[in-house]
Order: structure tokens, then C-alpha cells, then sequence
């Protein structure tokens, strides 16, 4: 099993999880952070760290993200690995619980 990032990460991108994961599973793009499912190990470490509540285990992810399954491990293949916790975006904490953000993912 894996975690996968929700849609609440979008424009947030807060850092906390990447410090606490033992297999550096992190992906980060412009605006969103994604977990590689093929590295992530399911230690659960990162779910609590997440301010955003934005991460899940891939069979508690909420009716309507499933896409997300998909997208993370997509995004995974083509992001560079983060391993260090930087600051959130200036305006994450405005972001942070609206709804329907797929729409702002910057690729």
C-alpha cells in the first residue's frame, strides 16, 4: 500500500512530511508536493506531519480524489525527489481547505 498527496496540497505545499519519510518517496513540482508509490514503504510517517490533512493511505482516499492515485504516481515519474523541508508557499495558509483546486496544479 502507499500514501498518496491530496488535492488540498495544491498551492499550499507545506514541507513537514518530506523530513519525517525514511525512503525519500517526496516529489515536488512548482505548487504540490506528489509521493511515488513505487517508493513509498507505508510507514505512515508523513500523514501526521501534513498541516494540509493532505495525505492519505491510497484506500482512504476521499470519493472524488481518486484521480489523485494517478496523479501522484504520474508526477512522481517526472519530478525531481525532495528530501528537505523548505518553506510553504507565501499564501498556503489562504489555500489551505478551499475546494476544488485541481485546476491551479502548475505542472
Amino acid at each position: 500500500m502507499t500514501f498518496v498527496v491530496l488535492e488540498n496540497c495544491i498551492r499550499c505545499k507545506f514541507t513537514d512530511c518530506v523530513e519525517v519519510c525514511p525512503v525519500d518517496c517526496f516529489h515536488e513540482g512548482p505548487n504540490f508536493l506528489v509521493i511515488d508509490p513505487d517508493e513509498c514503504i507505508d510507514c505512515s510517517l508523513c500523514e501526521p506531519e501534513c498541516p494540509a490533512e493532505a495525505i492519505v493511505p491510497e484506500d482512504e482516499v476521499p470519493e472524488g480524489q481518486e484521480h489523485m492515485l494517478e496523479l501522484n504516481a504520474e508526477l512522481s515519474q517526472q519530478w525531481p525527489v525532495i528530501t528537505r523541508r523548505k518553506d510553504p508557499l507565501p499564501d498556503a495558509e489562504e489555500w489551505n481547505g478551499k475546494p476544488d483546486k485541481l485546476k491551479h496544479l502548475e505542472r
